[in-house]
């Protein structure tokens, strides 16, 4: 389209209010969800696992010890990682409540000051100080909404959408495994060899850290060398570790 074809708005005519449902709606979801826990929690496992294991084959010949260390590592890790998240986010969750009953209760007790409250929340962020005021009266008419707003102005939360524990537990319990369990396919397939385990874990430490790329604005090949280089910087200090110790107790 040129710029000739482009419309244009009428001098003075308002623009129209778009839907309130797609307000939004081309940006990701940067307050939590499914897709952080998960993505992370894949790639905790992966560097985890991966870790323990080279500590394991550092320390030892016998591929047994490094199965079941691995296997180990999964469960344990993957388990302290739902547990983990889903103490955080319930806590995080209940703490908002109590914060938006707390408000619920100062706006039932003194509507008029809380009216003011956020009338100069509003000209703070450039609103005239009349036009504020009207604006915080009407939203005030419901005290359902007022709390909302006072919610979402004051301390950020969307009482409407709060994180779900169980939902970040699972999705961090599930990506942690599937993350740690890469480093353990040749292994469970019979292969004794290491090289199999590292080449393996080397490319899925790529893959994860372009995919964390997906929340950033950075370019996936910066996303998956970063994650390659520390990856690899964990997995090999954690094999010196496990060869030191391995030489001690022979």
């Amino acid at each position: 389209m040129t710029e000739a074809q482009v419309p244009q708005e009428s001098p003075g005519e308002p623009h129209p209010l778009p839907d309130p449902e797609t307000i939004g709606q081309e940006h990701p979801d940067v307050t939590g969800g499914w897709l952080r826990p998960s993505v992370f929690g894949a790639s905790d496992g992966l560097v985890s696992n991966f870790a323990l294991i080279m500590g394991m084959a550092g320390g030892t010949d016998d591929p047994k010890p490094v199965i079941i260390a691995g296997v180990a590592g999964l469960a344990a890790g993957a388990f302290s990682m739902a547990v983990g998240e889903y103490t955080s986010v319930a806590s995080q969750t209940e703490f908002a409540r109590a914060e938006v009953t707390r408000e619920r209760r100062e706006i039932l007790r003194h509507d008029a000051q809380e009216q003011a409250e956020l009338a100069s929340m509003f000209v703070a962020k450039g609103v005239d100080e009349e036009v504020a005021r009207e604006v915080a009266q009407q939203i005030h008419s419901d005290p359902d909404n007022a709390v909302r707003v006072h919610a979402r102005e004051e301390f950020g939360v969307d009482t409407e959408d709060l994180p779900s524990a169980m939902l970040a537990a699972v999705s961090s319990f599930l990506s942690f495994a599937v993350g740690a369990f890469i480093p353990l396919v040749p292994l469970i397939f019979g292969v004794t060899s290491m090289i199999p385990t590292v080449a393996v874990s080397l490319l899925a430490l790529f893959g994860t850290g372009a995919l964390v790329t997906m929340l950033t604005d950075r370019p996936w090949w910066f996303g998956g060398l970063r994650q390659l280089v520390l990856g690899s910087a964990a997995a090999g200090l954690t094999f010196l570790v496990g060869s030191l110790v391995g030489g001690v107790a022979v």
